[in-house]
């Protein structure tokens, strides 16, 4: 009896130790993202940092949703880490919209976004 609790509680502390601290901070970007290449650039580099578990763009609403091991990385450096690809990100406050500028890419292709 001694032995199987023992072992259960083996178990458990060993379980938890594996356990992962998924966190999860929405940012949004200066320069603004504007185009598919935009949106792969921020991905492409961004998914490199350790601890980086998924990213969701949206170049409408202009934000980048980043899930993450907070184990790995504190949301601070996570942030800090978009400088290494000319990108600067600040923390959306739930809520908060950010305004979408107009690029002169978008004129001249006559990009259209669908609102929500």
């Amino acid at each position: 009896m001694k032995k199987s609790i023992l072992v259960i509680g083996l178990y458990l502390m060993a379980i938890s130790c594996f356990a992962k601290d998924i966190k999860t901070v929405v940012v949004t970007t200066t320069p603004q993202m504007f185009c598919a290449n935009c949106e792969n650039r921020v991905k492409t580099n961004l998914i490199k940092v350790k601890g980086v578990e998924g990213i969701t763009t949206s170049l409408v609403n202009q934000t980048v949703i980043v899930k993450y091991d907070a184990d790995k990385i504190s949301e601070e450096n996570l942030i800090k880490s978009f400088s290494d690809f000319k990108y600067e990100a600040r923390k959306l406050m739930p809520g908060e919209k950010v305004v979408r500028e107009k690029h002169e890419c978008e004129e001249e292709n006559k990009v259209v976004y669908e609102t929500e």
